[in-house]
C-alpha cells in the first residue's frame, strides 16, 4: 500500500531576468511513501528539496507528471481535504506569534470544519494528545514568546499533530536548534514514528539525522533524484562526494550502527612552504 506518490513530477520556475539567475527545474521526480515510513529528502542547497514540500502541498502546481495521496491526485483535492492529510511543520519557528502553546495545537483542528468559530471537547481531547505526545502538555499556557528554540518547535510539531493527518512533513527540523534539541527532536520523531505510527517525510540538511531516523532516503541533486534506497546505500562516499562537491568519510555508529557522515579535508602547517599537514574530520 502506498500513501504518496510522485510520478515523474516535473516543474521549471521561470528565469528571474532581472537577476540573472539562472532558471531551476526539477525533473522526472518518481519515488513513493509506505504508511508507517520515514523517509528523509537530502542534497546540496537548490537541489529541490523544498520545491518538492511546495508541489505536495499545492503551493505549486507540477509541470507534468502527477503526486497522489492515498491514490488520489492532490489536484483534485481541496485545500482543506489537502490539509486533512497533510500537515506541515515549517522551517521557521515563530519566534513572535502572540498565542500560548495551548492556543497553536488548537489552529491544527481548523481544516477539520472551518466553518465553526468555536473548539469542540474532541478538539480540545485531540490536541492535548499532540502536546501530550510532543512533551509541551505542561506548557499549554505559556505564551510562545517565552519557550526556547526547542520548545517551540515541539509546539509547532504539536499543532501539525492535531491536524491528525496521514502524512506528517518537517522541512529542516533542527535547523535552527542547539545541539540538546537536535536530540531531542531526533527522538521525538523516532516515538511519534513508533508509539504513534505516524508517517514521516523529512526535508534536512543534516545528514546524519537523516541516516539515524529514516528508514529510505531520496538524495536530490540539481532537481533529479541521484539516489533512492536505505541511508547505508544512498550515504556512499564517493557519491556524497560527487553530489556535495567535497571529501566526505561515512563511519557507523558505535550504538545504532547507523552510518555518520564527515567532512574531511587537510590544513597546511603553519611555516610556509612546509610539505607537513594534517588531516581534519569533522562531523556533519
Amino acid at each position: 500500500m502506498t500513501l504518496a506518490e510522485f510520478r515523474n513530477v516535473s516543474f521549471a520556475y521561470p528565469a528571474a531576468e532581472e537577476r540573472r539567475a539562472r532558471p531551476f527545474a526539477l525533473a522526472d521526480l518518481s519515488f513513493e511513501i509506505a504508511p508507517g515510513e520515514i523517509v528523509g529528502v537530502i542534497g546540496p542547497n537548490s537541489s529541490g528539496k523544498t520545491t518538492l514540500i511546495r508541489l505536495l502541498t499545492r503551493v505549486l502546481e507540477p509541470a507534468s507528471g502527477e503526486i497522489r495521496l492515498e491514490g488520489v491526485p492532490v489536484r483534485r483535492l481541496s485545500r482543506t481535504d489537502l490539509a486533512r492529510r497533510v500537515a506541515v511543520v515549517p522551517q521557521g519557528i515563530l519566534p513572535q506569534f502572540p498565542f500560548t502553546v495551548g492556543e497553536l495545537a488548537l489552529m491544527g483542528r481548523y481544516p477539520h470544519d472551518p466553518g465553526r468559530y468555536f473548539e469542540s471537547p474532541r478538539d480540545r481531547s485531540v490536541a492535548r494528545a499532540a502536546m501530550e505526545a510532543t512533551g509541551v502538555l505542561e506548557l499549554a499556557d505559556m505564551p510562545l514568546e517565552h519557550l526556547s528554540g526547542g520548545e517551540r518547535q515541539r509546539a509547532v510539531i504539536a499543532r501539525a499533530l492535531a491536524q491528525e493527518p496521514r502524512l506528517l512533513v518537517l522541512d529542516e527540523p533542527t535547523a535552527h536548534l542547539d545541539l540538546r534539541y537536535q536530540v531531542e527532536a531526533a527522538a521525538l520523531l523516532r516515538r511519534l514514528n513508533r508509539e504513534r505510527g505516524t508517517t514521516v517525510l523529512l526535508v534536512s540538511h543534516d545528514l546524519n539525522l537523516a541516516a539515524e531516523v529514516c528508514d529510505r532516503l531520496v538524495l536530490l541533486n540539481g532537481g533529479r533524484v541521484a539516489a533512492i534506497g536505505g541511508p547505508e546505500a544512498v550515504l556512499d562516499e564517493t557519491l556524497l562526494a560527487a553530489v556535495f562537491g567535497c571529501a566526505v568519510v561515512v563511519d557507523k555508529n558505535e550504538t545504532t550502527r547507523r552510518p555518520v557522515v564527515r567532512l574531511t579535508w587537510r590544513i597546511d602547517a603553519p611555516s610556509a612552504g612546509s610539505a607537513d599537514r594534517r588531516e581534519v574530520r569533522e562531523t556533519k
